[in-house]
């Protein structure tokens, strides 16, 4: 371990983010964003499941409590379920560079879920911070302008503007659903528990789910033939779940356990800011002065909110 691993490490998780979020946009302009939710679950339980078995000698936390998996399937549910559904429809309507800088406020939801809910306090300080990112993301959803190719033409939809604004309203569903999910996270880590073991227990509760409810509607079949008829997209979503939930997060925890956890967690909120550049070159987004500046105002604001005295 070089003296910069977790710096280093914290970076990685954000590219990594960066390029899972438009690997499922991809997919999902293909077969639909319930197909990508439910397929990259059931393939990132699968990879998930083995990293645990290799880093913690069974496939499966078989020492947790009931109650444990109570909060951790919960946060399961309102994540990967609920809030992800979200975010992939996000992706779908106004692309992964908007969708993610909405995903940017899911600290700051946290934060005001967790003063709420777990009665913790928020400094002068993590205000300032909050009022930064949401002003940010602000200025930047409320640009005309996006929506818009590289020549200023409006992507193809039946309306625009109607389809933007619906985008923009699951984006924030989805940072809702994170921000919750991880409360319930909280809950259920207590006592040091492993945050990887967490997170297979999520994916197992959140899979069970979302593949017995297709099945029971008649989706599962569906699913499968779609996939099958679109090789494309199972690339991928394979992709995406590999970039994501099997190496981002284990850079992640690498990030968490190798550096102090504010400059981590503010190293691993720069999706946003590594979208701009990708956004362009991938969907041929228009990237405007007020774009850039809104998200390097949003990240700032996150990066107060993380970084404590």
């Amino acid at each position: 371990m070089t003296a910069y691993t977790g710096e280093l490490a914290g970076l990685m998780t954000s590219l990594c983010w960066s390029f899972t979020s438009i690997f499922f946009t991809l997919s999902g302009r293909i077969v639909g964003s319930p197909v990508v939710n439910r397929t990259r679950l059931l393939m990132a339980l699968i990879m998930v499941t083995g990293l645990h078995w290799i880093t913690q000698g069974q496939p499966f936390p078989l020492d947790a409590d009931l109650s444990r998996w109570g909060w951790m399937g919960l946060s399961g549910l309102i994540g990967f379920v609920i809030g992800d559904a979200f975010l992939f429809q996000a992706f779908v309507m106004i692309g992964p560079r908007l969708s993610m800088l909405l995903m940017a406020l899911n600290p700051v939801m946290g934060a005001v879920l967790a003063w709420f809910l777990l009665k913790e306090t928020l400094s002068a300080g993590e205000l300032m911070g909050i009022f930064l990112a949401v002003s940010g993301v602000a200025w930047v959803v409320t640009d005309r302008r996006n929506g818009t190719d590289a020549n200023g033409h409006s992507q193809p939809a039946d309306n625009p503007h109607r389809q933007y604004i619906i985008g923009v309203l699951f984006g924030l569903g989805g940072a809702l659903g994170q921000a919750a999910g991880l409360v319930a996270s909280k809950q259920g880590l207590v006592d040091d528990f492993p945050a990887l073991s967490g997170n297979l227990m999520r994916l197992i509760v959140s899979t069970l789910v979302i593949w017995t409810v297709a099945l029971a509607g008649g989706y599962g079949h569906t699913t499968f033939r779609t996939l099958k008829n679109n090789p494309r997209a199972i690339r991928f979503i394979l992709i995406g779940a590999i970039a994501g939930p099997f190496v981002g997060v284990t850079f992640s925890l690498i990030a968490v356990q190798n550096a102090p956890v504010g400059i981590a967690s503010t190293l691993m909120s720069l999706t946003p800011i590594i979208l701009l550049p990708l956004g362009r070159f991938f969907f041929n987004e228009r990237i405007t002065r007020r774009a850039v500046a809104g998200t390097l105002i949003a990240v700032l604001g996150i990066t107060i909110l993380f970084i404590k005295p």
